[in-house]
C-alpha cells in the first residue's frame, strides 16, 4: 500500500479515534472526573478502535501482522504517549483551567499522530 493511501487511511482512522478519545474525556471531567483519568479513559476508547481499524485497513499487507508482537508494540507505544498526553493536558489545566485543557488536548493528539504514523508504519505493524 502506498505511502499516500496510508497516510489517508490513517488521517480518516485517526479522526473517529480522536472524536471517541475527546468526547470521553470532555464528557468525562464534564461529569467531575479529574481531567488526568479522563484523559486516560479517552485514549483507551480510541485505542482499541484505532489499534483494529488501522491493522484491519491501514497498513494491512503482506509484511504486516495482527498478532501478540504487534499488539505488545502498540501497547508499548499507547503507554508512552498516553503519558505525555496526559502531563501535557494536566499542565493545561493547572497553568490555565479545565476548558483550555479540552482545547489543548486535539493539538497534543496531532503531535502524537504524527510520531504514531510512523512507528505503526514501520514497527507496529510489521511481522
Amino acid at each position: 500500500m502506498t505511502l499516500r493511501r496510508q497516510g489517508s487511511h490513517f488521517l480518516a482512522i485517526g479522526g473517529l479515534q480522536w472524536l471517541l478519545d475527546w468526547g470521553v474525556t470532555v464528557w468525562l471531567s464534564h461529569l467531575g472526573m479529574l481531567i488526568q483519568p479522563a484523559n486516560v479513559t479517552g485514549r483507551v476508547s480510541g485505542a482499541m478502535l484505532g489499534y483494529w481499524l488501522n491493522g484491519k485497513f491501514t497498513f494491512a499487507g503482506e509484511h504486516s501482522a495482527m498478532g501478540r508482537v504487534q499488539f505488545q508494540r502498540f501497547a508499548f507505544l499507547w503507554l508512552c504517549t498516553t503519558a505525555a498526553s496526559t502531563v501535557a493536558v494536566g499542565a493545561v489545566d493547572d497553568v490555565l483551567g479545565l476548558e483550555w485543557a479540552w482545547l489543548a488536548k486535539p493539538l497534543v493528539e496531532i503531535a502524537l499522530g504524527l510520531v504514531g504514523f510512523v512507528l505503526s508504519r514501520h514497527w507496529i505493524y510489521r511481522r
